[in-house]
């Protein structure tokens, strides 16, 4: 599986019962406290990395970006099994349809993208018009869905309708979703083969070319 890094996100932690940003800058990381505070249900603290690397490592996996995925020229069967973990299972209820529910096993045999995000997220914002744009014009070549994480509902439905978005958005404000994918900041994207094996990981706000490459390679073979 590849991995790669965009220089922002917003950080997920579950301590103190509120949210709170707090803006990281610069190559050896200096922070700073910021006074924006975020109010919602879920009641979990936020922390906005908004660093000036080209990659910053969200989840401590210790990937080192796109320079370090997992195609190397051996190994087997066995080794790209390794280097392509399969997806964890979700059932969450459908943003807006409480009554409906999006499940990974929905897309059984076919290839998807996952998108972790949620209203409060500045990069969330910078993204989701592109993705609610490509899945209008390319929907039929790979399905698309957004899981949306500790947000309150009613933000979360302005925000997916104001940039339009079609696609089926899970609603997950406790982060069930987000915890068994190994998300603690937002965005992240994942591309997922028909076997739905994680072949490529986008931290931060994706880009048309990222969702080109990820496809190609969740739709290859």
């Amino acid at each position: 599986m590849r991995s790669r890094h965009r220089p922002r996100a917003m950080r997920m932690s579950g301590k103190n019962g509120g949210m709170r940003q707090r803006a990281w800058a610069g190559v050896i990381g200096r922070v700073w406290r910021a006074a924006a505070r975020h109010k919602i249900a879920a009641g979990v603290v936020a922390v906005c990395v908004a660093g000036t690397l080209t990659g910053i490592s969200l989840t401590g996996s210790g990937s080192g970006g796109s320079g370090s995925g997992g195609g190397g020229s051996g190994g087997g069967g066995a080794a790209k099994a390794a280097a392509d973990p399969a997806a964890a299972a979700f059932s969450l209820p459908v943003l807006g349809h409480s009554g409906q529910q999006v499940s990974l096993s929905d897309y059984a045999g076919k290839p998807l993208i996952v998108n972790f995000f949620a209203s409060w997220c500045p990069p969330c914002k910078q993204e989701t018009p592109l993705l609610a744009k490509f899945y209008r014009t390319e929907h039929g070549k790979v399905a698309l869905v957004g899981l949306d994480e500790n947000d309150a509902a009613s933000s979360a439905l302005s925000f997916t309708r104001a940039d339009g978005v079609s696609y089926p958005v899970g609603f997950d404000p406790q982060t069930v979703a987000a915890s068994a994918y190994g998300v603690d900041a937002l965005p992240q994207t994942f591309f997922l083969n028909a076997k739905h094996r994680i072949v490529d990981r986008i931290f931060g706000a994706v880009t048309l070319a990222d969702l080109n490459h990820g496809i190609a390679l969740a739709t290859a073979g």
